[in-house]
């Protein structure tokens, strides 16, 4: 990436084209010079000015919104321009073809206004990653998690942490370098290790969250079975709304597992459908019950299916599951134990099982704030991190220079969730994954 302190670069920072508006985005030392050349000045700081926006010979190319925004003040913590303009692509392409050309202007890689924001200190690196989350999420609590990570709320607790680690070693340097001395306190022994004990607890409750938040990102794991012509991918359709596995009355028509991404009442879902489950000489129709019993091992959530009562019992007692009897205009449901009865030729009773996942879902998501890690670097950071502190409260034998030397190693684990210590070997790949303009 080229050095943020010469360039200036510039990226359509709005959706896909054509739209009513679109917004470029502007970033780097040389934002006032683009704003005299291609405005004839540069706008009051965060005021907005409709202005003709013309090229180098002074032809006029669209007329718009234009924001000025002065370091530190902005996005990205350096001087910042947005052009709001008629989203039409012709006038777009030329705009960023002029911007492009002149000196010192290039165009942005993807995420790099978001990298130099937290260069400059405006983000750390989980506030980015929620940003980055926000823009990808497709549910409400999806939504909802991502929020609370770019808002802070990692950044919050984490720095808290490590302010208590920081005072601890603080406490315990005193009482190592100048245990002679008058003013300072006594054995820091009991005060400090228990300080201590209660934080690894704390963080302990925290890290058996992680699996909750990775599943909100990434979306819950739903698996339907059922032997065969129960309905099972009768009911992937009718989730879906579209058409997603073929129904047939012939036994065995699923062979392999077909999964659909969908929105269950606003958590991320992917409900696989499988193969029926009986015994057969097949080997295909094996192989498919085969890599279905290996689904449910991975299920965070299963919708036994049965048209007689007779469900599958092949999935982990520990993993929910919802019994759901089928068919139920064609056969009396009333004497078959089920959680819920449906019909997916009538719709009956698919808004109350959809109420049930969901229910169900809220019980697996069930944590007592929104700020959780969700990401496997997030997990094995604070697990490193973890380590250490344990290492620190329950060696009493150590040499206290050692336990010392524990707690900044704690510490600075939890600095490398929020990239204030030796990130620079993940920046890339984190900021990678951002759209370009963001």
């Amino acid at each position: 990436m080229a050095d943020p302190t010469t360039d200036t670069i510039v990226a359509l920072s709005s959706g896909a084209l054509p739209a009513g508006v679109a917004v470029l985005r502007v970033s780097g030392p040389h934002v006032r010079f683009v704003l005299e050349t291609m405005c004839g000045e540069v706008p009051e700081p965060r005021t907005t000015a409709l202005r003709s926006i013309r090229n180098r010979n002074g032809e006029m190319l669209d007329k718009g919104l234009v924001i000025y925004f002065q370091s530190p003040k902005s996005f990205t913590g350096e001087d910042c321009a947005e052009f709001q303009v008629h989203g039409g692509r012709a006038i777009v392409a030329a705009l960023l073809s002029e911007l492009a050309g002149l000196p010192n202007i290039r165009l942005a890689e993807p995420g790099e206004f978001t990298r130099r924001a937290f260069e400059n200190g405006r983000m750390d690196l989980t506030e980015a990653e929620g940003l980055a989350d926000l823009i990808a999420a497709q549910t409400e609590m999806q939504r909802r998690l991502a929020v609370a990570q770019a808002d802070g709320g990692l950044t919050r607790l984490y720095a808290g942490w490590a302010h208590q680690l920081l005072h601890a070693r603080a406490l315990v340097e005193a009482d190592l370098d100048f245990a002679d001395e008058d003013d300072v306190p006594g054995s820091v022994a009991d005060r400090v290790w228990s300080d201590l004990e209660a934080l690894r607890d704390e963080m302990e409750r925290h890290l058996a969250y992680a699996a909750i938040g990775e599943r909100i990102r990434d979306g819950f794991k739903i698996v339907i079975v059922g032997p065969p012509n129960a309905g099972k991918s009768s009911l992937l359709n009718a989730l879906a709304s579209r058409e997603v596995a073929i129904v047939s009355p012939e036994a065995g028509t699923t062979r392999d597992l077909i999964s659909v991404d969908v929105d269950l009442g606003g958590y991320a879902a992917s409900i696989t459908d499988t193969a029926g489950i009986r015994a057969t000489d097949h080997g295909i129709e094996r192989e498919g019950i085969a890599r279905a019993k290996k689904a449910l091992m991975n299920a965070d959530l299963v919708l036994n299916l049965s048209d007689n009562g007779a469900y599958i019992d092949d999935a982990p007692e520990n993993i929910p599951h919802i019994y759901v009897g089928t068919k139920s205009d064609l056969i009396d449901n009333r004497s078959i134990k089920s959680d819920i009865a449906i019909s997916v030729e009538t719709g009956q009773g698919v808004d109350g099982l959809i109420a049930l996942c969901k229910s169900k879902l809220s019980e697996l998501a069930n944590a007592p704030s929104m700020a959780l890690p969700t990401r496997l670097r997030h997990r094995q950071h604070l697990t490193e991190s973890l380590d250490y502190l344990e290492r620190a409260v329950t060696g009493p034998g150590m040499p206290i220079e050692l336990r010392s030397e524990d707690l900044r190693m704690s510490a600075d684990a939890l600095g490398r969730i929020t990239g204030r210590v030796d990130v620079e070997d993940v920046l890339d790949v984190i900021f990678s994954s951002f759209c370009i303009g963001k």
